[in-house]
């Protein structure tokens, strides 16, 4: 293990160009793993090792020039926000130690900066001029070193090792369950029932906590077999194919991870009186359905509905997230990493399988 003594310092210093995974925002096909220079003082005091990066769905949109923008100045993004690191370097009174396992948070406040980014809810910038790391003019976490600050690096129980990885999505799973929580104090709300739409990591990982809270969870999905309904099972939660309709209860509270726009409508009908429904998914647009909007919001309105919008997360979710994670049997979480991918091979990573749940690029 390395040690913090000027014996380490002094070579980390005077390491090579070191590999990356690199895009130019807007190109599709431009993504490759380049040489880029070690990463600079002015990024932070933390110096960190990647270990690995997860891959989602925002990912494969900017490899495919769909989305994201390059740091001030350059034509390339390092792209990679879901990551698990290990500190090489760190300042006395950090709260850091070299060896240490960490993962840096995505999103860093705007410069203005707004009120709540200056209250450290910067998951809730009201002006738009927010960065966020790997995706929006700030390089991500899929080079083989990155630089932060302190105050924006979480830890990791050691005890999960490579499962650290899981940390990002666990943080935006777990501001969804704030923001149920929070958003259920306007009444007395004791929820027992809770669907989950959607078996993806986010999806699995919502249903996870929701079995944490002590609540009955149903989790909806088309796949009829493999290894989603076996997850879901040996979570002890109810694994659902049918219609929102056909299930036993009206559930209390509803975490929408899919973005289909056909199900968000079943749930917003069919969600028990007072219950909250949790949309984290995002839609791609484009797609008409038959709504009748007027019972919809005849019955949010007379059965006291709510539905809220939850994306990103700040720090206490990055540590409630760690909390449920170290708290999980790690060999269900093992099951969630179904495919390890070495970095010369990330062209596998974005190619998505019929049993794929979280993919890991590992450097």
């Amino acid at each position: 293990m390395a040690t913090s003594d000027q014996s380490f310092i002094v070579p980390a210093c005077k390491m090579v160009p070191m590999k990356a995974l690199t895009v130019i925002p807007g190109k599709a096909g431009s993504v490759e793993v380049t040489d880029v220079p070690e990463p600079p003082e002015s990024d932070g005091e933390v110096l960190v090792e990647t270990m690995a990066i997860g891959v989602c769905g925002t990912d494969i949109e900017i490899i495919s020039g769909a989305y994201g923008w390059p740091p001030e100045g350059r034509n390339r993004l390092i792209i990679g926000h879901e990551s698990l690191g290990r500190v090489l370097e760190a300042p006395k009174g950090s709260g850091f130690s070299p060896g240490d396992l960490v993962v840096g948070i995505v999103r860093r406040p705007d410069p203005v900066p707004c009120d709540n980014c200056a209250a450290g809810e910067w998951d809730f910038c009201r002006n738009g001029q927010y960065t966020e790391r790997g995706i929006k003019s700030h390089d991500g976490y899929c080079s083989e070193r990155y630089r932060i600050e302190a105050q924006y690096l979480v830890k990791v129980d050691p005890k999960l090792g490579t499962l650290g990885v899981l940390l990002e999505p666990a943080s935006v799973v777990a501001k969804a369950w704030e923001q149920v929580t929070s958003t259920g104090k306007r009444a007395l709300f004791e929820p027992k029932t809770a669907l989950v739409t959607g078996a993806g990591p986010i999806g699995l990982l919502a249903a996870l906590m929701g079995k944490q809270m002590g609540l009955d969870v149903y989790v909806t999905d088309q796949v009829t077999e493999g290894l989603k309904p076996e997850l879901v099972s040996s979570l002890g939660a109810t694994y659902h194919t049918g219609p929102i309709t056909s299930l036993p209860h009206q559930p209390d509270v509803v975490i929408e991870c899919t973005g289909v726009g056909s199900l968000v409508f079943d749930a917003m009908e069919h969600i028990a009186p007072g219950g909250v429904l949790c949309l984290t998914g995002v839609s791609s647009g484009g797609r008409e359905i038959a709504v009748d909007a007027g019972l919809v919001n005849r019955t949010m309105v007379l059965e006291n509905e709510v539905v809220v919008g939850s994306v990103n997360a700040n720090r206490r979710h990055y540590e409630a997230g760690a909390e449920a994670l170290a708290k999980a049997d790690s060999r269900w979480l093992e099951r969630l990493l179904t495919r390890h991918v070495k970095l010369e091979s990330f062209a596998d990573a974005f190619e998505r399988k019929a049993d794929d749940v979280k993919v890991v690029i590992e450097l």
